[in-house]
């Protein structure tokens, strides 16, 4: 399977865009022509260039306003064709990009198109060169693949093909299954984009909205499947026209964009198996059935002092390792391990970030398959030394600069708490508070992150995501996005900070880079589960009264109930599937906190409409400097 990327695709100049390209992996580059232009070299030594990276030319675009000119304008396009090919000789490529002419002068008239192609096909074919012809969304007459093939067909020339582009053919709502009747031999491109369904210009649309295949939400695995049961064996290529890539790392992108089309293909391999441009073999997708334990990095101070929250909270300090500083801290299935050890990755991790959550555990059918998939999808494994007594524990480096490790049935990790761990007695005894599980992990990080983040889970586990919300801050909008599997084992909410001045973006700044900024824990009563942590000694986030006020408007509750949630400090949410109830921990450190919820009748959100009253309250509640945290 050959790969490629379009230099448009990515910020930097020229030299930093070949660079990124090459060490994401990609085999070869379409080489924009602005970028061509904006090079000071020349097209030899961008040829040269290109070559020393380890990369080939795979196109060489675009080439615009061609076909159903007027003259004296055809003289003109044929001479300027010409140019063209002699640069392209110079850079040493074959394959030119042809869009389909938007040009106010351009006539009508398929066979019109087909003479002129043809006549362009006799012209390469004596520099060996080869042209593609591909539809734009917006051509002036030729905006449909269907009609681009026709022209190809009729132009009847070994050295004239069609190049295919997911976002054209989707965002005009055409049937990818047309596809499937064009010769595979006579696709001399594809090219691959997802996008947001947005209703707006096409034009706009795709110079500005384009991301990675799974990022957005077109069929791009309907439209390279059909792609796929053609026969073409040529390379796929990405791009991508979005703001916000180009001006983010070109690195960070060209992975994104390598491990989209690797996790593209293995789905698409595994719909069409007699498909002839496969990926490498790897693991289907993961299926979590939950969150084995979340390890914070801290020093004794903060361990003290995130010991006696999560006591108040219910957990019970029930073991200590058997040769490390590391305590667990356990209720219900829920495990929290606190890491004070002055050497290795939570050290490190301490060092950079502070107090932080430096490690995820995740429950796996196999853990080493786990690991295996990750790898083949550009993932870094992460391994370390091991002491006496200690196992191997399968992971990989996360996002944020945390750890994600893997623990099975299938071997005697499962046991990890029983060989690594000691029990710890003559203790006081917690009194749990009807804490069960983890029922959702919240991520921090900057809006441009958020697009990584949700590929990077999608692609290794069986997940799907949810619709982008924004969450109100009074100092600005958050953009949210959950992770979920189906039965709710694994939920992981992505919250994207624009701006330093909210609550998202304080806590990223502080901690210099994104984090798990709060776990939610759930409860299957949170009004038993309120009671008892005001037993235990714990202070909830207070909520202003006038939410309660307009909350029995809004949901014409009873007076009663909402004194029951008032009472609780606990807010209120409800969608057609049930109910939802959250109360709050006080803010911990530099705005890390926790929640608690009751899920009630199938409810499927995460609260998004109560987010402004939180992070309120939240900022009313922020410790001053030099304060105790609680």
């Amino acid at each position: 399977m050959k790969t490629a990327i379009a230099t448009v695709s990515i910020a930097g100049d020229l030299r930093e865009k070949l660079a990124a390209i090459a060490e994401a992996g990609f085999h070869g580059v379409e080489i924009f022509e602005n970028d061509f232009l904006a090079y000071d070299g020349s097209p030899r030594d961008v040829g040269q260039m290109v070559r020393d990276h380890g990369l080939e030319i795979s196109l060489f675009q675009p080439f615009r306003d061609f076909e159903g000119m007027p003259e004296p304008q055809r003289a003109k396009v044929f001479d300027r064709a010409e140019r063209k090919f002699d640069l392209m000789g110079e850079l040493g490529t074959d394959l030119m990009l042809i869009c389909s002419n938007v040009s106010p002068a351009s006539l009508g008239g398929i066979d019109r198109a087909a003479r002129d192609f043809h006549e362009l096909g006799e012209r390469a074919v004596k520099r060996g060169i080869r042209v593609g012809y591909e539809a734009l969304a917006w051509g002036r007459h030729v905006n449909d693949h269907r009609d681009a093939w026709e022209i190809v067909r009729r132009a009847d020339h070994a050295n004239v093909g069609i190049i295919l582009d997911s976002f054209h053919t989707l965002a005009r709502k055409i049937d990818p299954e047309t596809i499937r009747s064009i010769p595979g031999d006579k696709i001399f491109f594809v090219q691959l984009a997802d996008a947001p369904k947005i209703d707006m210009d096409l034009l706009y649309w795709s110079r500005h909205f384009r991301n990675m295949p799974g990022e957005g939400d077109l069929d791009v695995l309907g439209f390279m499947r059909a792609v796929a049961a053609t026969g073409y064996d040529g390379t796929l290529s990405l791009e991508i026209f979005n703001d916000q890539f180009r001006g983010g790392s070109p690195k960070f992108i060209s992975v994104d964009g390598h491990r989209s089309l690797l996790y593209l293909m293995d789905r698409v391999r595994r719909a069409e198996p007699d498909i002839r441009i496969a990926p490498p073999d790897m693991p289907d997708r993961i299926a979590v059935s939950g969150v084995e334990f979340v390890e914070f990095a801290a020093d004794e101070e903060e361990a003290r002092e995130l010991g006696t929250l999560l006591h108040r909270l219910g957990f019970e300090r029930a073991r200590r390792h058997v040769s490390k500083d590391v305590d667990l801290w356990r209720q219900g299935e829920i495990n929290i391990v606190i890491n004070t050890e002055r050497d290795g990755f939570a050290h490190a991790s301490h060092v950079v970030h502070g107090m932080n959550v430096c490690d995820i555990g995740l429950r796996v059918e196999n853990a080493a398959a786990t690991v295996e998939r990750a790898k083949a999808l550009d993932a870094e494994p992460f391994d370390q030394p091991v002491g006496p007594g200690e196992l191997k524990i399968p992971a990989i480096r996360g996002l944020g600069g945390g750890l994600i490790h893997f623990i099975d049935e299938e071997s005697d990790l499962a046991e990890v708490w029983d060989i690594e761990f000691r029990p710890v007695t003559g203790q006081q005894s917690a009194a749990s508070v009807g804490l069960t599980r983890i029922d959702h992990v919240a991520q921090t990080m900057n809006y441009e992150e958020m697009l990584t983040s949700l590929l990077f889970y999608t692609s290794i586990f069986e997940t799907g995501k949810t619709p982008m919300v924004d969450v109100v801050d009074p100092a600005g909008l958050v953009r949210s996005q959950a992770i979920e599997n189906a039965d709710g084992s694994l939920r992981i909410t992505l919250n994207g900070a624009e701006n330093r001045r909210t609550l998202a973006g304080h806590f990223i700044a502080e901690r210099f880079g994104s984090a798990v900024q709060h776990l939610a824990f759930e409860t299957r009563d949170i009004f038993a589960t309120a009671a008892a942590l005001t037993a235990n000694g714990f202070q909830p986030l207070e909520i202003s009264a006038n939410y309660y006020d307009d909350l029995e408007a809004r949901f014409d509750l009873d007076s009663a109930f909402i004194e029951r949630l008032k009472q609780a400090h606990a807010l209120y949410d409800r969608d057609e599937h049930g109910e939802y109830f959250q109360l709050y921990s006080p803010g911990f450190g530099e705005g890390f906190f926790f929640e608690i919820v009751e899920r009630r009748g199938g409810y499927r959100g995460y609260g998004a409409a109560n987010a402004q009253f939180r992070i309120a309250a939240q900022k009313r509640h922020m410790r001053p400097k030099g304060m105790p945290r609680f």
